[in-house]
Formats: structure tokens, C-alpha cells, sequence
């Protein structure tokens, strides 16, 4: 679960693989699953994907309308239940709904997330990329352990990004009490924490027989970019000026049932036993990146067992405080 198990199993698939193409052959009928943000974007394939094969899905809702209309069309047995990954308090309660209700849980595909947003405080302060990004799924996991525990080799995603790369874990001021808001920046160490948080939660689901991985899913137009203005957007290649897909991202650009991809391999394939806690992309475990530059890979502050300890027991810390 350090950079040296970041090897590619040599999945045979890739960026493009669609999801009919990561489960062929692949039994889930019987198994549950939790998948946050199940109702938009990639999660919704996700969502899609997973209940048309058998499984049990349960999608966590925040806006119960949008869930409904978005899920209205969708095959299989899907239900959902409030919960506000901003809100401490709804996470529990969500927590508590599901430890009466369900026997164990399969898969818990933590797969919400905000992006690139003006500065804002959620929870007892914390800001809210990492208080949403990976501390509300710090605390709905660690409602759901027992569930977890009971499942006969669960695992769990944490849908990461490319954009690790960007930062680190700011150690000495993580919620920017002291220094200044970078919206990017922040991303960044969300995205970097979701990473170390699969790490560290390998060791404590290995006594169970549990798995748990990051991953990216890869460029994606979803309503993550919701905070974007477009003249950003333009700015950054993504679109061009009349709000058509730039040549690009055409190129790309996945589509959301091939971004959903990578999550449903983590989430079931064989080739992924024994390699707890590793970073994947394009279906396959992501090799370490060659340089601090570009998008492939995954840099060595995202793939440290070090760094994921400390940042769990900071986590701990700061949910036992909330």
C-alpha cells in the first residue's frame, strides 16, 4: 500500500472501458452497497450499474427531488436516505438508519464530492473541501464499520483525483485558519486525503478480510464543475468560448459511464486481492508518477503510510471534537 505496490496488473482494460465491460462475468446478485452521491455524474452510473446486476443499492440523498427524478428510470433495488455529508449530525443519523436496517455491507463507494468552491466552513469550522471530500467520509465510514466488518471481504472506494498532485496534506494549517484560501490548493488536499484515507483504513479492514482503494476516475465533464465559471473553464482548455467541449477535452474527456469504470473495477475485481489500500486509474492499479509533473501516476505524498497515519489519527482527533 506504498508507492512500491503501485504495479498495473495488466487488467486489459482502460481508459475507455465501459462498465458492461469491468463486470462481464462478475457476480454481485445479493450484495449491498452504498454509494455517496448515487444520484449525479458518475455515481449515478455507478449507481446504474451495480443495481442492474443484483445488488442492493442504497443512495444517501441530500436534495430527496433530484434524487428521485434522477433514479426514476434506473432498474434494480435502489432506495435512499437523508444524509448531508456536511452535517455531523445527519451523518449519524444516517449511520445509526443503517446499522438497523442492514445485515452487512459489500461495497461502500465513497464517491461525493465538491470542487474548486469559493472558501466556506462546514462542520465545527473545518473548510469545506476537506470537511466534505474526506472528513464526512471519515465519519460515515467510521459509522459503518460494524456493517463493514460483517461483510465477508467488503471494500471500500474512495474516489480520489488526478488532482492530488496538486498538494499535499498543509499539516500546519489544513483548514487555512492562517494562511490564504487557494480554491485549487484546497481541492488538492482533499483529493490527496482521500487517497491516504484508503491507505490507512486497509490496516484496520485487513483483521476482517476488508479491501480499500482510491482511485480517479478520470477527466470528466459532471456537475462536479458546478463552482466554475465558464471564463475558467475557457481558460483552462476544458470548453471553448461558446460552451462547446474543447478539442481537448473531446479527446480526452470520458464519458460518466466510462468515468464509473475504474470505481466498479476497484470495487470487484479479482485481480485487486491482496493489494489493499492502492491508488488506481484506467481500470488498473496506477503506477507511480515519473515526475512531479503532469496528471499520470500517483505522487509519492499520496501513496505513504506514514503520511496516512498521521492524517488518520488528526481525522480521529478532529471528529472526537466535532
Amino acid at each position: 500500500m506504498a508507492l512500491a505496490d503501485q504495479i498495473p496488473t495488466q487488467s486489459g482494460f482502460g481508459p475507455r472501458s465501459e462498465p458492461d465491460d469491468v463486470l462481464a462475468g462478475v457476480d454481485l446478485a445479493g450484495k449491498t452497497a452504498i454509494i455517496t452521491g448515487g444520484y449525479s455524474g458518475i455515481g449515478l452510473e455507478t449507481t446504474r450499474a451495480l443495481a442492474a446486476r443484483g445488488v442492493k443499492v442504497v443512495v444517501p440523498v441530500r436534495t430527496p427531488e433530484k434524487a428521485r427524478k434522477a433514479l426514476a428510470d434506473l432498474d434494480g433495488d435502489i432506495s435512499t436516505a437523508a444524509l448531508d455529508l456536511a452535517d455531523l449530525a445527519s451523518v449519524r443519523r444516517f449511520g445509526a438508519e443503517m446499522l438497523d436496517g442492514l445485515d452487512r455491507l459489500d461495497l461502500l463507494i465513497n464517491n461525493a464530492g465538491i470542487m474548486a468552491c469559493p472558501l466556506a466552513r462546514v462542520g465545527p469550522g473545518w473548510e469545506s473541501q476537506f470537511g466534505i471530500n474526506h472528513m464526512g467520509h471519515f465519519a460515515l465510514t467510521h459509522t459503518l464499520m460494524p456493517l463493514l466488518q460483517k461483510a465477508d471481504g467488503a471494500r471500500v472506494i474512495a474516489v480520489s483525483s488526478a488532482a492530488h498532485r496538486i498538494s499535499g496534506i498543509l499539516w500546519d494549517d489544513i483548514q487555512y485558519a492562517k494562511s490564504e484560501y487557494n480554491k485549487w490548493q484546497a481541492y488538492g488536499q482533499a483529493k490527496t486525503a482521500n487517497a491516504l484515507f484508503a491507505n490507512g483504513l486497509s490496516r484496520r479492514l485487513k483483521a476482517s478480510g476488508g479491501l480499500a482503494f482510491s482511485l480517479h476516475p478520470g477527466a470528466i465533464f459532471t456537475p462536479l464543475q458546478r463552482h466554475l465559471p465558464q471564463e475558467e473553464m475557457v481558460a483552462l482548455g476544458w470548453i471553448n468560448a461558446d460552451g462547446t467541449p474543447s478539442e481537448m477535452a473531446q479527446k480526452g474527456f470520458k464519458s460518466p459511464t466510462q468515468g464509473a469504470s475504474t470505481t466498479l473495477w476497484a470495487a470487484t475485481a479479482p485481480a485487486l486481492e491482496g493489494k489493499a489500500g492502492v491508488y488506481c486509474a484506467d481500470c488498473d492499479i496506477a503506477p507511480p508518477a515519473e515526475s512531479s509533473e503532469g496528471w499520470s501516476g500517483v505522487q509519492p505524498h499520496a501513496a505513504d503510510d506514514g503520511a496516512a497515519e498521521k492524517l488518520w489519527t488528526i481525522s480521529e482527533g478532529l471528529l472526537a471534537e466535532a
